[in-house]
């Protein structure tokens, strides 16, 4: 009995040598949470374009003539009424001359004729000669009258003909470059019709297309395409550089065409340009509130994960478990993340350490 003792216990001895160790469990990991929350969010929209004049002064001259001057350099900026071009006035000239001693001469004839008439009267009313030559005597009058008052107007038009050989700006802006030079024969008819433009650069515009889905949805109720005025609100213009111009935009109004091929909504806003800084052509990054200010549910940034196009958050439970969710962001507002679906308002997502989480683990949360 007592041979079976040792190998017995020897046994037991080896058995319990050859045992593995309990596993050590991992203390819950300490993490910083945050509590997703519900707030007025206005729906921020960015887009990109370039700067347009408010509009097009076209300068054209209204009478034939060769180019007898220029008073400007190209792009420079110009007043209104300032001298642009000057048109050889002799032709012009030649003609209003002529006008006024047609003038002269239909006033000696309408003299003539109301001579003739006033010594008339008198012979009618004795019937010393006859209705007819009376008559004829009134119509001689009339007409005469009537032929001062055609050379009149002749000498006018004679005079403005001549005031227009001087082009002037009529407005503030600024002024392009021209092909005609002096000694060409510019105006009606010719291959100078146009000589150049003004542009008005006291406001400066640009277009915002919104696609016409996310038009309908942000739209709130509009009855009418066109009728957009407080749609848009804290427009706001980034130059290329980078730099914020200080002046706030404004909308100004909708085009009337959506183009076939994008299926857009062109909206114009503009900006002030007071002191000329904003330049026509020139790279517009422009940003705006559209459409109603709505509730959003937001995050802090740092708790989104995004990975091949997907986003997912940490989601802590009332047992301190965290969750793996899918989530639907929607626009960034500052440094909040606005979440159209898979989060509720005050639920806890985890806000670092997003990479040592595992689905179903327990944490220690600090919600803040």
């Amino acid at each position: 009995m007592h041979r079976f003792f040792l190998p017995a216990c020897l046994l037991a001895a080896l058995s319990g040598g050859c045992g593995k160790p309990a596993p050590r469990q991992v203390p819950p990991l300490r993490v910083e949470a945050v509590r997703a929350q519900e707030e007025p969010i206005p729906n921020r929209m960015s887009f990109i374009g370039y700067l347009s004049s408010n509009f097009d002064a076209v300068i054209q001259p209204r009478v034939n003539g060769f180019l007898a001057s220029r008073h400007f350099a190209n792009g420079m900026p110009v007043r209104r009424g300032q001298l642009l071009f000057t048109i050889d006035p002799s032709q012009l000239s030649t003609s209003m001359l002529a006008a006024r001693a047609e003038l002269e001469s239909a006033r000696a004839r309408a003299l003539e004729a109301r001579n003739n008439y006033d010594r008339a009267v008198p012979l009618a009313r004795i019937n010393a000669i006859s209705q007819s030559q009376f008559d004829q005597y009134t119509a001689q009058f009339r007409a005469a009258e009537a032929a001062v008052q055609s050379a009149e107007q002749a000498l006018r038009n004679a005079r403005m003909n001549v005031s227009y050989t001087e082009l002037r700006s009529p407005i503030d802006g600024t002024i392009s470059n021209t092909s005609a030079h002096v000694g060409d024969y510019v105006g009606p008819g010719t291959q100078f019709t146009v000589l150049t433009t003004v542009s008005n650069t006291d406001t400066m515009t640009v277009d915002v297309a919104i696609p016409m889905s996310q038009y309908l949805r942000l739209a709130g109720g509009r009855t009418s395409l066109y009728d957009n005025e407080g749609l848009l609100s804290d427009i706001r213009l980034t130059l290329a550089d980078g730099t914020r111009y200080p002046g706030e935009g404004f909308y100004s109004y909708t085009r009337k065409d959506i183009p076939n091929a994008t299926g857009t909504l062109v909206l114009v806003v503009a900006f002030p340009n007071p002191d000329g800084t904003l330049k026509p052509g020139q790279f517009a990054h422009v940003a705006a509130n559209v459409g109603p200010v709505r509730p959003h549910v937001v995050v802090p940034q740092r708790c989104v994960i995004q990975s091949q196009g997907q986003a997912s958050v940490w989601v802590v439970g009332p047992d301190s478990t965290v969750r793996y969710r899918r989530i639907e962001p929607g626009g960034t507002y500052g440094d909040m993340w606005c979440i159209d679906r898979g989060l509720q308002a005050g639920e806890a997502v985890v806000a670092n350490g997003v990479q040592k989480m595992r689905d179903g683990a327990k944490v220690i949360p600090e919600i803040r």
